[in-house]
This record gives structure tokens, C-alpha cells and sequence, in this order.
């Protein structure tokens, strides 16, 4: 008799196909998870070195701001200094001036004629003085004038004040310019 197959060998061809594929198709979703996975660890893993390398930055920039900040006050403090040297070396230069305007002041007051208040601002003076008369006020403006170091007086104000039955003064006030006088450049002769 002849053999004749009765079993369902297609239905079983599909039955193992339908396992291979669904087989493949598990690994492929594995390997797709996988890969998934991996991209994920990787981007996560740029972002955490991306992360540390700007707060590595920051650090960085607080430092240098830190620094400049220190550069400025240290700037300021030189600045500070530069002006002060100037106003000593200034007043260093003034020194001899100063003395002579005393000087000065000394060799043009006359008898019957002082001085109760002196205030130097910048180059003028203010001079507060009491006088005999006003004859020994006008000598005073005289003598300022002649003097090298002194020039253009000007006479504010003049008050007779009456101390006591018999003393009698008058109080002045005149500013006067501080000038330096010129000095004489005599060339040699050949």
C-alpha cells in the first residue's frame, strides 16, 4: 500500500516559521532595548561630564572674579597711595614757601600793626589784624605789595573798635596772593 501522508506537515512548516519569526523578532527587541539602553547610558553619561566640566567652570570663574576683584582694590589702594605720595612730595616742595610766606609777612608788618587770624586757601591768604590807626593799615597794603612773595592786597574790611575810655583799634580783614618771585636768568656773556 502506499504511503500517504495524512499529518499536517504545512500546518507544522508554519508552526516553526511562526517560532523563528516570533524568535527573531524577541532578539531583535532585545537587542533594540539594548541598544536603547546603551544610548541612554551613553547620552546620560556626555551630560554628567558635560555637567561636571561647567561646574568645573564656574569654580573657575568664581576664582578669577575673586582675583579681579582683588586687582581692582588693589588698583584703588595704589591709586590711593599715587595721591597721597603727590600731596607729601607737594607739600615737601611747599616747605620753603611756606617759611618764606611767614617770612614775608613778618618783614612787611609794621609797628602798631598785628596779625590775630592768618587762613591760607590754595594761593590766597586772608589776614585778620588789629592796627593803631589806619595810616599803619595802609603801610601794611604797602609793604604786602613791594614783596616778592606777596602781591595784589585787597582790603576788605576796616572797624574802629573802642576797648575801654582810651584804646581805640582798628580791626581789618585783606586777603593777599601767594606768588613766587621771578627768577632772574642772567646768560653769560662770551
Amino acid at each position: 500500500m502506499a504511503q500517504i501522508n495524512l499529518l499536517p506537515w504545512r500546518e507544522q512548516l508554519r508552526e516553526e516559521r511562526k517560532q523563528r519569526f516570533l524568535a527573531s523578532l524577541v532578539g531583535v527587541l532585545v537587542v533594540a532595548a539594548g541598544l536603547v539602553f546603551l544610548g541612554d547610558r551613553y547620552f546620560e553619561s556626555a551630560m554628567e561630564q558635560q555637567n561636571a566640566r561647567n561646574e568645573f567652570i564656574r569654580k573657575e570663574i568664581a576664582v578669577l572674579d575673586a582675583r579681579i576683584k582683588e586687582i581692582k582694590e588693589l588698583k584703588e589702594r595704589r591709586q590711593q597711595l599715587l595721591e597721597r605720595m603727590k600731596i607729601i612730595q607737594d607739600l615737601q616742595g611747599n616747605r620753603p614757601i611756606i617759611g618764606r610766606i611767614f617770612d614775608q609777612l613778618v618783614r612787611t608788618l609794621p609797628d602798631g600793626v598785628y596779625f590775630t587770624a592768618l587762613k591760607m586757601t590754595g594761593k590766597n591768604i586772608a589776614i585778620v589784624g588789629a592796627a593803631e590807626s589806619n595810616n599803619r593799615v595802609s603801610n601794611l597794603m604797602r609793604n604786602l605789595d613791594g614783596s616778592d612773595w606777596l602781591e595784589a592786597p585787597n582790603l576788605n574790611e576796616v572797624k574802629a573798635v573802642t576797648a575801654g575810655a582810651v584804646d581805640q583799634a582798628n580791626v581789618f580783614q585783606l586777603t593777599v596772593q601767594q606768588t613766587q618771585p621771578a627768577v632772574s636768568t642772567e646768560g653769560s656773556k662770551p
